[in-house]
């Protein structure tokens, strides 16, 4: 049974998994991994999603709307996990993620048969907000309860190894929701996909919830939540007990701090910023970039298993905080190779054309738009957008008080500055920078011509380092959390620092790195973000989170007072 194997006491010797213990990994992972789908799916099709829901030609008004949709679901992820976490906490793990779970397929499968801005007009972009919105609480919730779930199945000394399984949903996930687009875009016309075929992805999901729901009805309770409802042990107030006592609370701010800070960062940094920066920066096509990051993302899979199996063996503080620390020093060197071989013509034309942009210091202001809802209309924020956009280096010199601003490009001033930046932009390519679609970017359209380009092998190769981080940060963090709290209040206690560390701290990477590049005029400096939060989760950890792989959860009771 798993419950007995499960409160097996420190100094057992390692034994093999069991039939029991392989069905709760299997049902709460395949969960999760549904999860994860159907909130990638966002991201992924979110050009598919602007042109149906939001009206006009306006690019700008579109993405903004994108970048609002995705954000949104990243923003209330804490709110979920203190609503979900709660009720984990008094009426248990199981019936939890059950709710969290029907609730984000339900809520994926409505974007699918949502009508579009042209058949019911503004209620369309409401609707598919309030969507995401659904999905980020109920993602809020689902992690920590699979989490936990595991973890108190889980026999003692094994639980990072256990917990490793739940770690590769997210990335699953997220392979998972490129293939099934992938494997729709290149068997149909792009026509057919923008008319109906981008729907597909999202009606699927009805057909995981169904199977998701029918494999976790047949868990029992986990064994931890049982032992505590029978001594009558359990938190009347898990919320007050966890945030509300110093010594829970500061528990809590040392996990988001020293622990998964730094791993969302790199987690994000390694899967998504790398996706927006092959993508958005150096302009390659986002069926190559999806097909790289997809190999990527197979090959390095399994290392989450591997190092949730050596986080059993030599701790989680020396995985996790070696990888945040490896990626803090490596980051620079990866992302300039990555660029080079992808775009060489964009790699040289930012040492050999020289742009600068001259502008009274008044006139240009802050460019952060974590959630892009701000609108800028001074012509030098304008333009230094514009130019980030286009992945053109620029350099900012202040002028006099008052003075207009100026664009040179090789020392000859642009002419016809027109507040768009769109002369600018034109006067750079004549210069050397490379135009969307230029023969030098990389382009890989099929699996065929990946797997036998040299070029494509080397970015693969390189992307996957990043997924190796990934996995050492992502690997142990489960197991750790889980350690950090008692029974009474630990899918509450760990699912807030998870939920603001990668809610927040994560998911606003993407924009918050084009404002600093926006910003810089250097498109490898929104890398200073979570190279500063890694190097930050690196100190405090190594400070102050105490190691935890010998802890036994079920006689836990959390710090002395």
């Amino acid at each position: 049974m798993a419950t007995a194997t499960a409160l097996e006491r420190p100094g057992a010797a390692p034994r093999a998994m069991t039939a029991e213990e392989r069905k709760v990994i299997v049902a709460s992972s395949a969960g999760t991994v549904f999860e994860w789908y159907d909130f990638y799916l966002a991201g992924s099709l979110a050009a598919n999603i602007a042109a149906n829901f939001v009206p006009g030609d306006n690019d700008t008004a579109k993405f903004i709307f994108v970048l609002f949709g995705f954000a949104a679901g990243f923003a209330v992820r804490p709110f979920g996990a203190l609503f979900f976490g709660r009720l984990g906490d008094l009426i248990g793990r199981k019936y939890t993620f059950l709710v969290t779970m029907t609730i984000m397929g339900i809520a994926t499968f409505v974007v699918g048969l949502l009508p579009g801005f042209k058949t019911i007009g503004y209620a369309a972009p409401v609707l598919f907000i309030l969507c995401r919105l659904l999905q980020g609480l109920a993602l809020g919730g689902e992690y920590g309860g699979a989490a936990t779930y595991v973890a108190e199945h889980s026999p003692q000394g094994r639980r990072g190894f256990y917990t490793s399984w739940i770690q590769t949903t997210a990335t699953v996930g997220l392979f998972l929701s490129l293939v099934v687009i992938l494997t729709l875009r290149l068997s149909m016309t792009p026509e057919a996909f923008a008319d109906y075929g981008w729907r597909i992805p999202f009606l699927l999901s009805i057909i995981l919830l169904g199977f998701s729901i029918w494999i976790r009805l047949q868990l029992a309770e986990s064994p931890a939540f049982q032992k505590m409802k029978a001594e009558g042990t359990g938190s009347k107030a898990p919320l007050s007990e966890a945030f509300g006592r110093w010594d829970n609370a500061r528990i809590a701010i040392l996990a988001l701090l020293g622990g998964t800070a730094g791993q969302a960062v790199v987690w994000y940094t390694g899967q998504f910023y790398a996706l927006f920066f092959m993508t958005q920066t150096l302009k390659v096509d986002g069926t190559t970039a999806n097909l790289l990051i997809a190999l990527s993302l197979l090959v390095g899979t399994p290392f989450f298993i591997l190092f949730g199996w050596l986080s059993d063996k030599i701790g989680r503080k020396p995985i996790l905080l070696a990888g945040c620390l490896i990626a803090a020093i490596t980051y620079f060197p990866l992302f300039q190779q990555i660029a080079k071989i992808s775009s060489p013509k964009l790699i040289a034309a930012t040492e050999t054309v020289k742009l600068q942009l001259t502008a009274d210091p008044a006139t240009c202001g802050s460019l952060f738009d974590p959630v892009g809802v701000r609108t800028f209309t001074r012509p030098c924020d304008v333009i230094r957008r514009t130019l980030a956009s286009a992945s053109i280096h620029y350099d900012l010199l202040p002028g006099p008080a008052g003075s207009p601003l100026k664009a040179t490009v090789n020392g000859t001033e642009v002419a016809g500055i027109d507040g768009t930046g769109a002369p600018v932009v034109a006067a750079a390519q004549a210069a050397g920078y490379p135009k969307p679609g230029d023969p030098s970017i990389l382009k890989t359209p099929t699996i065929g011509q990946l797997l036998t380009d040299s070029r494509a092998l080397a970015v693969a190769a390189l992307l996957l380092v990043l997924v190796v981080y990934v996995t050492m940060v992502y690997g142990p963090i489960a197991a750790m959390l889980v350690e950090l709290f008692p029974t009474r209040i630990r899918y509450t206690g760990m699912s807030l620092p998870y939920h603001i560390g990668n809610g927040w701290f994560g998911g606003f990477l993407p924009p918050t790195a084009f404002a600093i590049v926006a910003a810089t005029g250097n498109i490898f400096s929104g890398l200073w973000y979570p190279i500063v939060v890694a190097l930050m989760t690196f100190v405090i950890g190594l400070l102050f989170v105490p190691e935890t792989k010998d802890r036994d959860i079920f006689t836990y009771e959390g710090e002395k007072r």
